[in-house]
């Protein structure tokens, strides 16, 4: 019996580690985009203050490019509160922090 004690924590480290990882890799990749997105405004704020046409037909480029950097940004976002929502109904979370559509309540803060 207490061997299924001890499998069932390995269990739940192993699924910990691998959502932890996830977590950090998904953090990881929208701080470096995001970082990138820093860079590309910055861009885009020179070409468009030089009103050089070049610069403000390259800017056509960087907003795109933005624009896309931000989708991933966005997707990688999804990924991790979609990984969350699996595995907190998967652990059959019953302390009712999920709703029954998988949302997770906004709590309200009050101001001072």
């Amino acid at each position: 019996m207490e061997g299924d004690i001890f499998g069932d924590i390995s269990n739940t480290a192993q699924i910990d580690g691998r959502v932890l990882q996830t977590f950090q890799k998904n953090l990881l990749q929208a701080q470096d985009i995001l970082d990138q997105n820093r860079l590309l405004i910055n861009e885009i704020n020179q070409n468009h203050e030089s009103k050089m046409p070049d610069n403000l037909s390259r800017n056509v480029g960087l907003i795109r490019e933005l624009n896309n950097n931000i989708r991933r940004v966005v997707d990688l976002y999804a990924d991790l509160s979609s990984t969350f929502t699996k595995e907190a109904s998967s652990e059959g979370d019953s302390s009712g922090t999920l709703k029954s559509d998988g949302k997770i309540p906004q709590k309200r803060i009050r101001s001072g």
